[in-house]
C-alpha cells in the first residue's frame, strides 16, 4: 500500500532569524510579523481577510519559493513585466511531501492579462492548454474558467488568488466542481479568496487573516460568510442604513 503523496506542499516556516527588521515591507504586515509555521490541507486550503491582511503577499511568496512565476503562470511561464513581489519567498522554508506533483500552477487575477499577453506573444503559442483559443479573445471570466478547467491537468499543484474577481455567482459555482475534480485527481490547492460560494467547498482548512495574525476558523465563522448571509436577509434594511435614509 503506497503512501498518501499528498500534501504536495505540507508546511511553511518564516526563518524568523534571518528577518533584519519586520518593520520592514512584508515584515510589517500583522500577519507576516506573527507567522511562525502554517500547515496546510491535502485537498484545499483557503486564505481569507480583508484587503491588505497578507493573503496575496503570502500566497506570491509561496508561489516564488516554490518555482512557479510570481506573476502567475506555471514553472515555464518566464516573462517579468517588473518586478514587483516581495522578497518574503527568500525567507520561507518549504517542507513537502515525499513526491513531487507532476504540475503547478499560479493563477492571479491581478496579472492575468499579463499571462493572456506572454501566450499570445510565444512565436508558437501553445495555446492548446487553454483549450485552443487566445485567452484576449476570450471575456475575463471566459479565459479564467478555460485555463482551470484546460490548463490544469490534475496531479498538480495549484495557488489561486482571488479566481472569483471575473466570474459570475453561476461561474463560482461551476469552479467548485472544477476544483472537486482537480482534488480527485490528486491535487493540491491553495486559494486566497473573498467568495463566499468558493469558501463552500467542504472539508477545506480556512485560515483567517488579521491584525493579530493567521488563524484557522471554520465557514460559518468567516466574514464573508456572516456579512453575505446578513445581508441578504435584510438587503432592503442594509441598503437603507448604507445610504443614510
Amino acid at each position: 500500500m503506497s503512501l498518501n503523496p499528498k500534501p504536495y506542499l505540507q508546511e511553511i516556516v518564516l526563518m524568523q532569524d534571518k528577518v533584519v527588521s519586520f518593520d520592514e515591507f512584508p515584515f510589517c504586515i500583522p500577519t507576516i510579523k506573527n507567522l511562525t509555521s502554517l500547515e496546510f490541507h491535502p485537498d484545499v486550503t483557503f486564505f481569507v481577510g480583508e484587503n491588505g491582511s497578507g493573503k496575496s503577499t503570502l500566497l506570491e511568496a509561496i508561489a516564488a519559493a516554490m518555482g512557479i512565476n510570481p506573476e502567475g503562470g506555471n514553472k515555464n511561464t518566464t516573462f517579468a513585466t517588473n518586478r514587483t513581489h516581495s522578497e518574503l519567498d527568500d525567507y520561507i522554508k518549504t517542507i513537502k511531501s515525499y513526491k513531487k506533483p507532476k504540475d503547478y500552477y499560479f493563477l492571479r487575477a491581478e496579472s492575468f492579462y499579463n499571462v493572456a499577453t506572454y501566450m499570445d506573444s510565444l512565436v508558437s503559442p501553445t495555446l492548446q492548454g487553454y483549450g485552443g483559443r487566445s485567452l484576449h479573445k476570450q471575456s475575463h471570466g471566459e479565459s479564467f474558467m478555460a485555463t482551470i478547467t484546460n490548463k490544469l491537468r490534475g496531479n498538480g499543484l495549484y495557488l489561486m488568488d482571488e479566481p472569483e474577481a471575473a466570474l459570475s455567482p453561476t461561474r463560482q459555482m461551476s469552479a467548485i466542481s472544477v476544483i472537486h475534480k482537480l482534488v480527485k485527481d490528486n491535487s493540491q490547492l491553495i486559494i486566497a479568496t473573498h467568495s463566499p460560494i468558493l469558501l463552500a467547498y467542504p472539508r477545506a482548512k480556512i485560515y483567517r487573516f488579521d491584525q493579530s495574525g493567521i488563524h484557522e476558523t471554520t465557514y460559518e465563522k468567516t466574514e464573508h460568510f456572516e456579512v453575505t448571509k446578513d445581508f441578504l436577509n435584510r438587503y432592503e434594511m442594509m441598503t437603507k442604513i448604507l445610504m443614510g435614509e
